[in-house]
Formats: C-alpha cells, sequence, structure tokens
C-alpha cells in the first residue's frame, strides 16, 4: 500500500477532501451517518482500525479498500446512491507493528475499562484514580503491569499496602495495552453493529 494510505488508515489524522459526487446522506435518530463507525480490515480479514464512515467511502471510492458490509444508509449524489460501508476491508496487505501503547492515564483507564480493578465499580473517569498495584514507597513501578484504574473508596482502603496486605483482589492481572487489548475494545463497539461480530469473535 502506498505510504499516504497507509498513513491515512492507521494514523486517523490525514484529511481527504470530499469527493465531488458526494451531494447528502440520509439521516437517522442515531445522527448522522457519514459520522458512523466503520470496521476496518486488512486484507487478511484481520480487524485493524475503526474509522468514520466518510473516510471509508473514500478509501472504497480511492480503490484503496472495498465494503464488505453495508449499514442500510444511502449516499446521494446526483446520478447514483451508494450505500454507506459498515465494515471495510484493505485490499493490500498492511504489516501491523505488534507495540504497546502510550502508558497513559487515558489508556490505563481505557485498558481496565473505567472499572475499578478491585470492586468493578464502572465510574466517569473524573471519579477514578490510579493505583500502584506494588506501591511507590515499596518500590513499585509505573508501569502498565504495576498499574490500575481504582475508585477512591478502594484507594483509600489499600492505602500503603499490598493488595494481599489489603485483603483485596484484582479483578484481572494487569498488562500491557497492545493489539490484543484493542480488539477487545473493537468487541464492546460491535455489540452495536451485528454486521461487525462475524469478523471480530473469531
Amino acid at each position: 500500500m502506498s505510504g499516504k494510505w497507509s498513513n491515512a488508515v492507521n494514523s486517523g489524522r490525514a484529511y481527504f477532501p470530499p469527493p465531488a459526487a458526494v451531494l447528502g446522506i440520509q439521516h437517522d435518530g442515531n445522527g448522522h451517518a457519514l459520522h458512523a463507525p466503520v470496521l476496518v480490515l486488512n486484507a487478511s480479514y484481520e480487524p485493524i482500525n475503526v474509522c468514520a464512515a466518510r473516510r471509508a467511502i473514500i478509501l472504497v471510492l480511492k480503490g484503496v479498500a472495498m465494503t464488505e458490509e453495508e449499514n442500510g444508509h444511502f449516499l446521494h449524489a446526483a446520478r447514483v446512491a451508494m450505500r454507506v460501508p459498515s465494515v471495510i476491508r484493505l485490499l493490500e496487505y498492511r504489516r501491523i507493528p505488534h507495540q504497546t501503547r502510550a502508558l497513559s492515564r487515558k489508556n490505563i483507564l481505557l485498558r481496565d475499562r473505567n472499572t475499578c480493578q478491585y470492586c468493578g465499580e464502572v465510574l466517569p473517569a473524573g471519579d477514578l484514580t490510579l493505583d500502584h498495584v506494588v506501591p511507590r514507597s515499596r518500590g513499585g513501578s509505573s508501569t502498565w503491569e504495576n498499574l490500575v484504574a481504582c475508585c477512591h473508596t478502594c484507594n483509600r482502603s489499600k492505602g500503603n499496602q499490598t493488595p494481599i496486605e489489603a485483603g483485596m483482589k484484582l479483578m484481572r492481572e494487569p498488562r500491557a495495552f497492545n493489539l490484543h487489548t484493542s480488539r477487545h475494545i473493537m468487541r464492546l463497539m460491535g455489540h452495536s453493529d451485528d454486521k461487525w461480530r462475524k469478523y471480530l469473535f473469531y
């Protein structure tokens, strides 16, 4: 795949001017269909990204991808009505490096799905803290494997102790936020579109 298109698919930052044929699109009660999420598959059918329908349409019109599933909406142009994709597949295989995401509060909360890893309560980001499983004062480091989302109540209860000392148990072992974890997030997003399921649960 040429550099500009592979960058467009993976970075999500590239700007594509709207095709001249695009004149309008049907609306529904959930908002403008051009902003609907579209699952992006590699040429091997492996899910690699989620983009807006507008970007997906342009990739299809440019011959970079093909539509695998449609979402039921139509893109109206002067002489044609084009179905809006729900799933697209790249026509050339794109090698995706197996890299972890940047270590940040936002990504820790995303990995843990805004769920306190001790009591299981789901909370807004502003109501969660980051807990060092092994406290920093006890030699714990700020790493993927030692940071978890934690509510204020559990954080106070745990204090300067390890989970075992505090009689608390982690819901799951913390790991780096990698491609596999990203697929899990896409599975959660796919619940709103049944057409995604056969590509995400494999």
